[in-house]
């Protein structure tokens, strides 16, 4: 949204990111996880709760899904950590992007994820890291209806 107008671009697909590549990817990340649409290391393909899971068990031997790494993470479980870590440090980088091309005022995330506390804490020294500004103050908040907010959008668009 920029002015309170739905940016939808000369195409239909402006703002999805979920298929741009993970910026700034170490050589351990490159070339990605397989995506869906046939590119490799699409964000979807590592900031999605299913992305933060399939690191995890990549790394740990551990098929958990997203909350019990979450968990494990909390109780001091350091292969969970790390993959809560390095989540973390990608969604950074992904919106360190956004914030270089657009400067969006806030982030609103939602799904699954969106739930996990530590991302609202951590993210904005990650975002000015990578961000090409010493001064970023965008905010970072949870959808207002929480992880079913897509959801609900999608619903209220089925009469159009």
């Amino acid at each position: 949204m920029v002015d309170g107008k739905l940016i939808e671009g000369a195409h239909g697909v402006a703002a999805e990111i979920g298929h741009i590549s993970l910026p700034w990817p170490s050589a351990d990340e490159a070339p990605g996880p397989a995506c869906w649409c046939g590119l490799n290391g699409c964000l979807e393909t590592w900031v999605s709760g299913t992305g933060f899971q399939r690191d995890h068990e990549a790394t740990t031997g551990h098929a958990w899904k997203a909350q019990a790494v979450v968990e494990a993470a909390r109780a001091g479980d350091t292969g969970a950590a790390a993959a809560l870590d390095r989540y973390i440090d990608r969604l950074g980088r992904a919106l360190a992007m956004v914030v270089n091309l657009a400067d969006p005022e806030v982030f609103v995330l939602g799904g699954g994820m969106s739930n996990v506390g530590e991302l609202y804490e951590r993210l904005p020294d990650i975002v000015t890291r990578y961000a090409f500004s010493d001064h970023w103050q965008g905010r970072i908040a949870p959808a207002q209806w929480g992880d079913s907010s897509g959801v609900r959008g999608a619903a209220r668009l089925w009469a159009d």
